[in-house]
């Protein structure tokens, strides 16, 4: 995989493996994005995602693709500089789930703040779990 486009390998689409991740899955929190993440042997790519954006929170649904563009964008510009590094070292795989928790629409500069810090929260662990 080159470049830093999204590849349908890294997006997270299977019924068991996302009961699996919030059934048996750690988590983190980073106002206003939840991620819950598994790991796992290593697979098809190192790390596969999905976004909720609930209805409850985000009621138009233009936010809520809007916000959710905003999460996608962020993922994709900071998996290969913080995660990517930590789970080839470490030789697994991980799912991610990233739930957005606020009422109100962020700016994408705060979502990607927070995108940065929950991604290295997760590197941090998948080394901690390798040691």
């Amino acid at each position: 995989m080159q470049g830093q486009r999204l590849y349908k390998c890294e997006k997270l689409c299977s019924r068991t493996a996302i009961e699996r991740l919030f059934g048996e899955g750690n988590s983190a929190i980073a106002f206003p994005l939840r991620a819950v993440y598994r790991f796992h042997d290593s697979g098809e790519s190192p790390a596969r995602f999905l976004i909720t954006i609930p209805k409850k929170r985000i009621r138009h649904a233009v936010e809520r693709v809007l916000l959710r563009r905003r999460v996608r964008e962020a993922y994709r510009l900071c998996r290969r500089q913080v995660l990517y590094p930590a789970l080839t070292t470490a030789d697994i795989s991980a799912d991610i789930a990233f739930h957005y928790l606020s009422n109100d629409i962020a700016d994408y500069h705060t979502i990607a703040e927070k995108m940065n810090l929950l991604l290295e929260r997760i590197a941090q662990e998948a080394t901690d779990n390798n040691a």
